[in-house]
């Protein structure tokens, strides 16, 4: 899994980045996303067959939400509320922190590291989350999902230099955590590296491929390379 290439990586890297929805926290654990994700089909469709029909093609949320706003301005504002407010109920219920995420958020703070969470999520429902398991002081800062411009979401690079601004940091001098290709994408697009979390056994080839700058499948790996980083 590349674990060897972690300290390299977190060495050089001034200020973290821990995409939220899979490093932090399985958001969906409690409340299904593809619940979710119907429940704002049925609200898209009800003002836009089209857009519903091509909705109803995928199971993940924020997908459905991108189509929403592809679809309509005012329409997509709808269906993010919708999705908004069931992020902050499923974080409610999304059971306790990733195994290892709590120690690697200790693990930055000790090594003098800032952390910043970059997520499409709602920012709401990550500072909800970090408030209910009381790792609110690990963060410097959350930059959530764009209200209203699901454009700017991972891949595009904007979250991350946006971060980067809030943490008063050189992108370069940054480091990304994220489980899925658009945060390796996204790390590319905006010149910092990037760590892929490989969480399902297929991702670690993926990520791979994607030319990740080191892969690991622990979070406890992220914390053990920070201390010894």
């Amino acid at each position: 899994m590349h674990d060897e290439q972690l300290s390299a990586v977190l060495a050089n890297a001034r200020v973290i980045f821990f995409d939220f929805d899979g490093p932090i926290c399985d958001v969906f654990a409690g409340l299904p996303a593809t619940d979710v994700a119907k429940q704002m089909t049925a609200l898209l469709s009800s003002q836009d067959q089209a857009a519903g029909a091509k909705a109803a093609e995928t199971d993940d949320p924020i997908e459905v939400l991108r189509i929403a706003h592809e679809a309509d301005a005012a329409i997509g504002d709808e269906v993010e509320w919708v999705l908004t407010t069931a992020e902050v109920e499923a974080v409610a219920v999304a059971g306790p922190p990733i195994p290892g995420a709590v120690e690697a958020l200790q693990a930055a703070r000790a090594a003098g590291r800032a952390v910043v969470v970059v997520s499409n999520n709602s920012a709401e429902c990550v500072q909800r989350f970090l408030g209910l398991h009381g790792l609110g002081d690990y963060v410097m800062g959350v930059v959530g999902r764009p209200r209203g411009q699901s454009h700017l979401m991972k891949p595009n690079p904007f979250p991350l230099i946006t971060a980067a601004e809030k943490a008063h940091m050189d992108v370069m001098h940054c480091t990304l955590i994220g489980d899925s290709l658009t945060d390796i994408q996204a790390a590319h697009a905006a010149g910092t590296t990037v760590i892929g979390y490989a969480n399902k056994p297929h991702k670690a080839a993926l990520f791979a491929e994607a030319e990740a700058d080191a892969i690991t499948g622990d979070m406890q790996a992220i914390a053990d390379a920070l201390t010894t980083a």
